[in-house]
């Protein structure tokens, strides 16, 4: 069994554990879990990764407004929200960023709920948890002009792309998707970025990986995302999960 894993990304509030949350979690360590990073996606949500978080030694949250939820996003939720990121376990702030794929919140406000957190990001001195689907130009623009510390997860972005966000000393987010028969890019730039660079994820309950693709996701399915990223990178996989949850870590200032 590989062991040693920090799940950079899971939700761990999310419904699809709603009937055996406290046993999953639990049983975590005893499946090679050290520690996970449970994302919100609004206030509420945020709320509910800090409780788990102040519960599980392991677990750590990140507070965050997602852009599906950027509409609803008001001055009393981003009061709300600096609160949260002052709590002790709340060692990021995320998942914020741009989604144009769904497009649940139009594109301009999800710009400004994105800027207005990255902001926030800066003056707490906290490293944030980047969404970027299908809006990578956005995306890049806003943090070459914010320059924040952080993460962006699941990436799904160019060799270009990776180059820049490299220079701006962020890490980049891999998960269960490079597994897919489809995801021929995100695995080559997995093996060919930095191994300083590189986290492992899950982004649970969602993006299991193969062989396991349509049940529900849980920070142990890490193994097989870093087995596929090993060997296409000519490594052990232990090895590979030991550097990464070093690189969360050093990410989430927990080294």
């Amino acid at each position: 069994m590989i062991g040693g894993i920090f799940d950079s990304h899971a939700h761990y509030t999310d419904k699809r554990f709603a009937a055996d949350r406290a046993a999953v979690l639990a049983a975590l360590p005893a499946r090679g879990v050290i520690a996970a990073l449970c994302c919100g996606s609004d206030v509420p949500d945020s709320r509910a990764a800090l409780r788990l978080a102040q519960q599980y030694p392991f677990l750590y949250a990140a507070c965050g407004i997602h852009p599906h939820k950027a509409q609803a996003a008001n001055e009393a939720a981003y009061e709300a929200l600096a609160g949260l990121l002052k709590e002790k376990k709340c060692v990021a702030l995320g998942e914020i960023g741009l989604d144009y794929h769904y497009n649940f919140s139009p594109r301009e406000t999800q710009r400004a709920c994105f800027l207005r957190q990255l902001a926030l990001a800066k003056e707490l001195d906290l490293p944030v948890v980047i969404h970027d689907r299908e809006a990578h130009e956005d995306t890049l623009a806003l943090l070459q002009r914010l320059r924040p510390r952080g993460v962006v997860h699941c990436y799904s972005g160019s060799r270009e792309m990776a180059k820049e966000l490299l220079k701006m000393d962020l890490y980049l987010g891999f998960g269960g998707a490079v597994t897919f028969k489809n995801a021929r890019r995100p695995l080559e730039i997995a093996a060919e970025i930095p191994q300083d660079r590189l986290l492992l994820e899950t982004d649970a309950p969602y993006m299991t990986p193969e062989p396991h693709r349509g049940a529900r996701c849980e920070s142990p399915h890490i193994a097989f995302t870093a087995q596929k990223i090993a060997r296409a990178r000519g490594m052990d996989a232990q090895e590979l999960v030991e550097i990464c949850s070093e690189n969360a870590r050093r990410c989430f200032d927990l080294a």
